[in-house]
């Protein structure tokens, strides 16, 4: 069979998609000692299971059909692919990474989604992410804000759905995908219903802050696709609104804030809930040392891709610019910033969008009140709003009609608004990686934007660290801010 013919076999459903035929099982343990393949595509399990799954029946996780143009790359060629991308990837035997969609050996129904939305080729992530996460192999995922995750686990989820069974009356989801925020995840949600339009996949997004009976109701009815933030999944299974029996492609993404957060014991009371044999993908822009510790329990036979290296790093799209300023010095310093940055689109004929993070929700609230006593279009977002007020701050500010938006760092994490201009950190955060998320809000999908940071006294500890982050970055490093080195 030719490549051609080949990839034909996954191609588009018509009319929620008949099964596909696909090449034969490629299991992920060798063959037994008489040459018969594994039982299972996991003889060894991540743990134990909670729940019997001896009766579950086998499912089908590898789709990769290795492109001709690929397949004739040298590990030379490979080598430098990455090297160029800034990319490292460990595992066992990764698939060899796609410069094109059509490498990638992602369907044609996705790659015409792709062209739709003018996308040109892979980012870096997606280009080695997608030949892994096809194959059916777990995946840890690390690269910057703005390079393109969502859609690397969500295109490779929409493939795996069309060669499942149909779900059956009771059935929950088939892919199950947790965010730590009730913004990001309604995100992503919005990306999977854009993708898998064309394949006829409903899904449903669950969260807390919303009634739940509409979301009940939506699971109840059936969907392949649940993206939720684990305090409400956990909430829904126990009132038996659905149950994870079906899970075979389970992903945590902003996966390093979760376990960071908290949520950890979340996400292991869900994820006993699924099949040990499933797919596991973790998504995130950094990767400290304790988060992957915990991770390496969700995950087997990973393979690992990082765009760039393992030192904290922020996107080279994105100005940076530090100023050290005394605490009663900060208003004056916003407004001077604000009368520019609106000022100079203004003189351009562009709508500008300003993020300005601040430290609690006290302090949000009294500087957007001052704000907008001083005439400054600003509105406010944090965690104490309800889902209604937060989503109607999101469509303002996104439409441009209140250009500056003031927020904790629940905006800090997946946000995804187009052309954010300028990120302000009114207050410096209190971890280095939340700072890298904090200024990620601008300069996305190859875009360029400014980050502005004032600095105080209080955050000298966190000095050296912007020392070296801005240096790795080519950045200018104040002397000021040298001065609380010594």
């Amino acid at each position: 069979m030719t490549y051609e013919e080949r990839a034909g076999a996954i191609e588009v459903r018509p009319a929620r998609h008949p099964r596909p035929q696909l090449p034969p099982r490629v299991w992920l343990d060798p063959p037994g000692g008489d040459g018969t393949p594994a039982l299972t595509p996991r003889s060894h399990p991540r743990k134990p299971p909670q729940d019997d799954w001896s009766d579950a029946p086998l499912f089908e996780k590898n789709f990769y059909l290795e492109h001709p143009a690929v397949a004739s790359r040298s590990e030379k060629d490979v080598d430098a692919f990455r090297a160029a991308r800034g990319m490292r990837v460990t595992g066992r035997d990764p698939p060899k990474p796609a410069s094109t969609f059509e490498e990638s050996s992602l369907p044609a129904y996705c790659v015409d989604e792709l062209a739709k939305c003018g996308f040109p080729s892979p980012t870096p992530v997606q280009s080695q992410t997608w030949p892994a996460a096809l194959s059916g192999r777990d995946v840890i995922s690390i690269a910057e804000t703005g390079s393109g995750k969502t859609l690397a686990f969500l295109l490779p989820a929409v493939v795996h759905v069309n060669a499942q069974p149909y779900l059956e009356r009771g059935d929950g989801p088939i892919v199950l995908i947790l965010a730590p925020t009730r913004e990001l995840a309604v995100q992503i949600q919005e990306q999977a219903a854009k993708f898998g339009q064309s394949s006829k996949i409903k899904s449903a997004c669950v969260y807390g802050g919303a009634p739940r009976n509409a979301q009940i109701a939506a699971l109840r009815e059936g969907v392949e696709v649940c993206v939720a933030t684990p305090g409400r999944l956990l909430d829904l299974l126990n009132a038996k609104a659905t149950n994870l029996r079906r899970v075979t492609y389970f992903v945590l993404d902003e996966a390093d804030r979760m376990l960071d957060l908290g949520f950890e014991p979340q996400i292991r009371r869900v994820e006993r809930l699924t099949r040990p044999d499933r797919q596991t993908l973790l998504f995130t822009a950094t990767w400290p040392a304790e988060v992957a510790a915990a991770a390496g329990d969700f995950t087997n036979d990973v393979v690992t891709v990082r765009i760039g290296g393992e030192a904290l790093r922020a996107s080279d799209n994105v100005s940076q610019i530090v100023e050290v300023v005394d605490e009663d010095e900060k208003h004056a310093k916003l407004v001077g910033w604000l009368e520019r940055a609106l000022g100079e689109a203004d003189a351009g004929g562009w709508t500008p969008r300003v993020i300005v993070f601040l430290s609690s929700k006290a302090r949000v609230d009294s500087s957007t009140r001052r704000l907008r006593h001083e005439g400054f279009p600003a509105l406010s977002i944090h965690g104490d709003k309800t889902q209604e007020e937060r989503e109607w701050v999101l469509g303002e500010f996104r439409a441009g009609k209140s250009p500056v938006m003031l927020a904790t760092d629940v905006a800090a994490r997946g946000l995804d608004v187009k052309d954010v201009t300028l990120v302000i950190n009114y207050d410096f955060p209190a971890k280095m990686e939340d700072y890298v998320h904090r200024i990620g809000r601008t300069g996305r999908a190859g875009a360029k934007g400014t980050a502005r940071s004032m600095f105080a006294a209080g955050d000298a500890r966190h000095a050296r660290s912007l020392c070296g982050l801005l240096q790795t970055a080519g950045q200018p490093v104040p002397r000021e801010l040298v001065q609380f080195l010594t």
